[in-house]
This record gives structure tokens, C-alpha cells and sequence, in this order.
């Protein structure tokens, strides 16, 4: 974190700590494994004690460099949301994901033998990256919009950096209609945007896009773009209604969307609804977690536990319920919640063994 003349003393302490690589490692070492002994109910160890040090030892934009267990190479921004910093607190040297590790696995099954994977707010990569990696022999293309400078410049990095000629990357943004112009509101991954004539930000529709591109079908589709995913998916109706219809994976955030009804009333979900697609939550911690072996476990969404303070979490659609049905990586697991969070209730917001008992992975 860049300090500032005003900065408390103990912020300052720790940004002077953290010009030592080795002493800031050390520190982060000791950190992570004091998170279990910390651990009580109704406290975020990591948002409230652990993240805040460790975001004071580092600078705002910093690069940080991991290598994932497949061999790809991964660079990341330091900034103010937590992505950076639960990466930098990761339990594993070489992980199998950078952020949401359910999802990533998700993602990684819906993709095999994809021939054009669609991604909005592709960020730097977490998920654009291991997906390209694992349709490039194939011939898939990752289509990765990200419209912010500096992420769609560590998006590229990362792409080159893993010889991956197979992501697409623009810098446009989604919407329902391609004649706009949009504006960030908030700032990196938080960033929502907004109608803005003066804005920075063109815009394209998905069905456009892919017209102009030639892409008779999309066999995937993944939107993170903080609100917006409701405008992006009107303007994907043509290839939503196809006879080849792509899996959606896309965040459903309270603060944009009224669930106070139901996921399947929401405006959202009442659309793929109609188009004849079934709803799940993805069950998964939006963090960095060491979850290996552990099926991803979907909540059809007439029965989500939607109870709690304002949070967010992602969803699957497919029109085709035999895709996760068939599939042993997934587990339909119903009247839970899809935010797995270590400080709530195990019984709702922990992930289950086959046998039903509760489970809360260790962050170490």
C-alpha cells in the first residue's frame, strides 16, 4: 500500500517492513497460520486482522508473480480489492487457480474441447489463462473482454508470457446495444459501469461481436462486470436461442439485483428462464482456497439460501440440465448457500463430503 504523510504510524511500519522481500514472506508465512488459531464465528479473519497487515506491506500496483501447478506462469496487480492479497496469502506454492476455485474448476469442465469461450471482465487472466491453456490444442479461442488499461496490459502479459496466441483480447465493453458509450464507477475489480456519452469506454453486444467475427455459436460464456451482466446477456439473446445454446457462468451480486423473490425471479434469471435454461449457484468461496478433490457443488436456485448481509456469488446456466447431471465433477446440493464463507454458519456456508458432514477446508 503506497503510504501517504497522514498514514498511521503502524501502516507506515509495515510498508518500511515490507521493502524486504524476505521479511515481508516471512511475515505473510506467519500470518497464514495464525488464520485457523484466530478463527470464531461472526469474524473474517482475513478481511478484518490478515488482509488489511498485508495490504500495507505492499504497493499499490506491485507486480505479483506465482506459478500455477500446471506450469503457467501468472503475474497479478496489487490494488485494493482482495484478489491480490488472498493470492499472496494462497496455502499452496503452485495452486491449481488464481481466485474462486470452484468456479475455476467449473469453468475448466464447461470449456473442454470449446471451440470460442466468451469472457466478460476478463481482468487480468484468472480465468481467461487456464481455460485458453486447455483449449489451444484443439483450436479453441478464449474471446477476453476487459476494458480497464491496466488489466487488459497484464491480461496481454500473461498471455504472452505463457505463448498462448489463442486469447482474443478487446478492450470493449458489453452492453445491449452497441451504439453507447459507458464510464468505470469505482475502481478495479469492484468497477461497475455506467451510461456516459463522455465516457471512455465503446461498447459491443455479444451477438454483434460475434457476427462480425464470423462465430456461428459460443460454447461458453462468463461474465464478472459488476452489474452489467443483465444488459450483456440481452444483447447474447441470438445466441442464447440457438440450437447450440452456450453455458452462462455469471456473478449474481445483491447490490445490483433484487433476489428478494427468488434467483429465478430475479430480472436475470426470469430472462434465461424464459430462454429455457436451468439456474444453479456455484458453491464456491470468492477468495483463494485450497480445494483439491472436492466436487463442485451447485445450488438449484428455487433453493438457495439467500438470507445475510449484501454479497455476491456466481451462477451457472445451461439449457441442458445432462451437462452437470452427467457429469461427476458436479454435485446438486440443495438448500444451502452458494457463498461458502469461514466465519458463518458450517451448516450452510461450509462445502459437504458425499457423506453430508460439514467441511471447512485449512487455509494452510
Amino acid at each position: 500500500m503506497a503510504q501517504t504523510p497522514d498514514s498511521h504510524p503502524l501502516v507506515t511500519a509495515l510498508g518500511l517492513l515490507g521493502r524486504s522481500r524476505e521479511a515481508r514472506a516471512r511475515l505473510v508465512m506467519a500470518l497464514r497460520e495464525l488464520e485457523p488459531l484466530l478463527a470464531e464465528p461472526g469474524l473474517d479473519v482475513r478481511r478484518q486482522i490478515t488482509g488489511p497487515i498485508v495490504d500495507a506491506m505492499h504497493d499499490e500496483g506491485e507486480h505479483i508473480d506465482i506459478r500455477l501447478d500446471s506450469g503457467l506462469a501468472f503475474t497479478a496487480l496489487y490494488t485494493s480489492s482482495h484478489i491480490t492479497r488472498d493470492l499472496v496469502l494462497r496455502a499452496v506454492e503452485e495452486p491449481d487457480h488464481v481466485f474462486e476455485p470452484q468456479t475455476t474448476k467449473a469453468l475448466l469442465a464447461l470449456a473442454r474441447n470449446a471451440r470460442h469461450v466468451l469472457i466478460g471482465g476478463a481482468y487480468s487472466g484468472d480465468h481467461a489463462v487456464p481455460i485458453a491453456a486447455v483449449i489451444a490444442a484443439g483450436g479453441g479461442i478464449v474471446h477476453a473482454f476487459e476494458p480497464n488499461p491496466a488489466q487488459q496490459a497484464i491480461l496481454q502479459k500473461n498471455a504472452a508470457a505463457n505463448g498462448l496466441t489463442n486469447i482474443v483480447p478487446v478492450a470493449l465493453g458489453l452492453w445491449d446495444v452497441p451504439s453507447v458509450r459507458l464510464s468505470f464507477v469505482g475502481t478495479d475489480a469492484l468497477a461497475s459501469t455506467q451510461l456516459d456519452p463522455e465516457g471512455a469506454i465503446d461498447v459491443t453486444t455479444i451477438d454483434d461481436y460475434c457476427a462480425r467475427n464470423g462465430i456461428d455459436a459460443l460454447d461458453l460464456i462468463m461474465l464478472d462486470i459488476e452489474g452489467s451482466e443483465m444488459q450483456a446477456l440481452r444483447g447474447a439473446r441470438g445466441m442464447l436461442s440457438s440450437d447450440r445454446p452456450p453455458a452462462v457462468v455469471f456473478e449474481m451480486n445483491r447490490q445490483y439485483v433484487d433476489w428478494s423473490q427468488g434467483l429465478r425471479r430475479t430480472t436475470i434469471g426470469g430472462f434465461l428462464d424464459g430462454l429455457g435454461y436451468e439456474l444453479y449457484g456455484i458453491r464456491d468461496y470468492q477468495s483463494h482456497v485450497a480445494m483439491p478433490g472436492h466436487p463442485v457443488e451447485l445450488v438449484p436456485a428455487d433453493t438457495a439460501f439467500l438470507e445475510g448481509p449484501q454479497h455476491g456469488f456466481n451462477m451457472l446456466a445451461v439449457r441442458d440440465p445432462k451437462i452437470v447431471s452427467e457429469n461427476p465433477l458436479f454435485r446438486i446440493v440443495p438448500d444451502v448457500s452458494p457463498k461458502l464463507l469461514f466465519h458463518r454458519d458450517p451448516a450452510l456456508h461450509a462445502p459437504k463430503f458425499t457423506s453430508g458432514a460439514d467441511i471447512r477446508p485449512d487455509r494452510r
